[in-house]
């Protein structure tokens, strides 16, 4: 689900912008991850949340 998200976003945004996605679900490391390499955007990282919550980094390409 979070990828879907993102890829709703990250269509309204102009190329080069920062998207900052957060979710709980632990498989969305490896999902955003393979999104970004798939659909040509950068990932740029992830930070860790309180409440099991980590914010990825998403540059649109």
């Amino acid at each position: 689900m979070p990828v879907l998200k993102a890829r709703k976003c990250l269509l309204g945004m102009a190329p080069g912008a920062i998207l900052r996605l957060t979710a709980s679900d632990p498989a969305a490391l490896i999902d955003v991850r393979h999104f970004c390499a798939e659909a040509g955007h950068e990932y740029l990282g992830a930070n860790d949340l309180e409440g099991g919550v980590t914010a990825y980094f998403i540059r649109r390409g």
